[in-house]
C-alpha cells in the first residue's frame, strides 16, 4: 500500500483557495469561524505550503456549506476553484506546454491536458478514485470525491472540482469550455461525474 492509500493527502490549494475565497466574499471573522469549526483554525497563522490530510479538506469543504448555506458556499468553492486553476496555470503547467496545448485543436488539446492531470489524480482526489474518458465532452468521474464525502444534497455541490476544471479547460483548450456535473455523491449516486464540453 503506498504512502498516499495509508495517509491520503491532497495539494494545499483545496485549503488554501476556499479561505481565500472565504476572506474575499465574507472577511476575516467569518472566515475564521467557518475553520474553527473545521478544527482547522491554526491555517490562519500557519497556511500549509504542503500536501495536507484529506480529511482536513473534508472537514472545511463541508464546514463551508454547514456555516453559510447551499448558495453563499457555492459562490465560495467557485472562486476556490477558479483561483486553483489560475495557481496550476501560473505554477505548475510550463509555459512552453501552456503554449503547445493552445496552439493544438481543442480535441488534441484535451487528450494531452487529460494524459498530464491523470498522472497526479491522487494529488487532487486523495483516496478517491479519477477516471477520464476523452472525446466531447470528456467524461470525469470521481468516486469517493473529497469535496462531498459524507455530505447530503438535493443537488449537486462539487462546484470546487467543476470550476478547476473549467478554468484549465478555458485556457489551454477552448475559451469556451464549459464542466457541467451531472451525478453528485451528496444526491446519492454512485460516483461524481463530470462533463467538459465546448463549442466545436
Amino acid at each position: 500500500m503506498s504512502a498516499e492509500q495509508q495517509d491520503p493527502r491532497i495539494g494545499p490549494n483545496a485549503i488554501l483557495q476556499v479561505v481565500a475565497a472565504l476572506r474575499a466574499r465574507h472577511g476575516e471573522t467569518v472566515t475564521l469561524g467557518v475553520l474553527s469549526r473545521a478544527g482547522l483554525a491554526s491555517v490562519i497563522e500557519h497556511p500549509p505550503e504542503h500536501m495536507v490530510a484529506e480529511r482536513d479538506v473534508i472537514a472545511l469543504h463541508g464546514s463551508v456549506r454547514r456555516e453559510l448555506g447551499t448558495d453563499a458556499a457555492r459562490a465560495v468553492m467557485v472562486g476556490a476553484g477558479i483561483g486553483t486553476g489560475d495557481y496550476l496555470l501560473a505554477h505548475r503547467i510550463p509555459a512552453l506546454a501552456q503554449r503547445v496545448l493552445r496552439a493544438s485543436p481543442a480535441r488534441l488539446a484535451s487528450r494531452m491536458l487529460l494524459a498530464a492531470i491523470s498522472k497526479h489524480t491522487w494529488t487532487f482526489a486523495g483516496s478517491g478514485e479519477c477516471k477520464f474518458t476523452a472525446g466531447h465532452p470528456v467524461l470525469v468521474t470521481i468516486r469517493g470525491c473529497p469535496a462531498c464525502r459524507g455530505e447530503h444534497a438535493p443537488a449537486a455541490i462539487c462546484d470546487y472540482y467543476a470550476k478547476t476544471f473549467e478554468r484549465l479547460y478555458g485556457v489551454l483548450v477552448h475559451p469556451a469550455a464549459h464542466v457541467r456535473e451531472t451525478t453528485c455523491m451528496a444526491t446519492g449516486a454512485d460516483a461524481c461525474r463530470f462533463e467538459i464540453s465546448w463549442t466545436r
